[in-house]
């Protein structure tokens, strides 16, 4: 399946998609559970939250327009609310984290040739889900730093545009900052890319995990960049392809509610199209996320193991443990640095 050797990117490429391919269930059913699960804790807490604020909210909505709201009736709407949203990210990371582990996970089976059972991906992938977590918002907060260095710059050159007669040099200035801190955070980004692969295959905690991206991504990190950008257009590509029919569905079901009555439709009517427009988009964008996540980051992971081959002569030790090590074992060299 997977070249056993130093790969190009059509190695790469077709070893990703060939993953897809034999693991799908496994990936698609991880990706699956754990997205459509945050879905319904979310949607859970929002449900609690507005039934537990719905008088605030319709006083909110209805007061007059000469009325003034006071921070007691509208504060515990919106930290409800805010409270919903933090929690919302959180969850998201993490379960963005466990489809990372999966997809490391699944190519260490898969660069071996080796079947796999739903339960041990999933045994597996979870046992790395706060590594793996840890190590994308410790990337993420690095990341971050030249990005809010640019956002304040942006809002500087704003005010100095406006409050000073000098508009025209810190615009010019608030420019250079920005051709400086973009290139930073796109340099971090690639940096710290095969991170979350080297927190599953090795097994390495956050702090770790970066460290050894930075070494296997130095002296190729236009190559690392490229491949990533690659895989990032075509997952969201097909992302998107994905999507696109069940967007269309929906639109034509809530489309053709006013068709199918003579006066207007009733409230059970509009909430019932409303529903399953928002049923079958969230399908969608489901499967569109499941899929856009997904390839990139085995593309990534096999990043990761062309590396390992390339500096560590990883290729001898994964056909030495693909000729004689039974399923879900793995030798120590595969997983640990030499």
């Amino acid at each position: 399946m997977i070249p056993l050797q130093p790969l190009q990117l059509s190695d790469i490429l077709n070893g990703a998609i060939s993953t897809v391919g034999r693991y799908w269930k496994q990936l698609l059913g991880v990706a699956a559970v754990v997205y459509v699960g945050a879905a319904a804790v979310i949607a859970a807490a929002l449900a609690v939250l507005y039934a537990s604020l719905s008088g605030r909210i319709h006083g909110i909505v209805h007061a007059p327009e000469t009325s003034n709201i006071t921070w007691s009736q509208a504060g515990p709407v919106v930290l409800g609310f805010s409270g919903v949203l933090i929690g919302a990210v959180l969850l998201n990371m993490v379960c963005s984290a466990m489809v990372y582990a999966t997809c490391a996970t699944v190519l260490q089976e898969a660069v071996l040739g080796r079947p796999t059972s739903f339960r041990a991906v999933w045994r597996r992938a979870w046992s790395r889900v706060l590594p793996v977590t840890g190590t994308v918002l410790l990337s993420g907060l690095i990341i971050m730093v030249p990005l809010l260095l640019i956002a304040g710059a942006t809002v500087a050159v704003v005010v100095a545009a406006v409050t000073m007669h000098s508009g025209a040099v810190a615009l010019v200035v608030g420019g250079l900052g920005g051709l400086v801190l973009l290139p930073l955070a796109a340099w971090l980004w690639v940096l710290f890319s095969l991170a979350p692969a080297a927190a599953v295959f090795e097994r390495q905690g956050p702090v770790g995990a970066l460290r050894r991206s930075a070494r296997l991504v130095r002296g190729a990190w236009w190559r690392v960049c490229g491949i990533s950008l690659l895989a990032l257009v075509l997952g969201t590509t097909a992302g998107s392809f994905v999507q696109l029919p069940f967007t269309m569905l929906g639109m034509f079901h809530s489309l053709r509610l006013p068709l199918d009555t003579a006066s207007d439709p009733s409230a059970a009517q509009v909430l019932a199209g409303v529903t399953s427009y928002l049923a079958v988009t969230l399908l969608g964008q489901t499967l569109s996320r499941i899929v856009s996540v997904t390839f990139p980051q085995l593309v990534t992971g096999l990043l990761y193991v062309d590396h390992r081959i390339r500096r560590e002569e990883l290729g001898p030790v994964l056909i030495e443990a693909a000729a004689g090590e039974p399923a879900g074992q793995h030798p120590p060299n595969v997983t640990s640095p030499r």
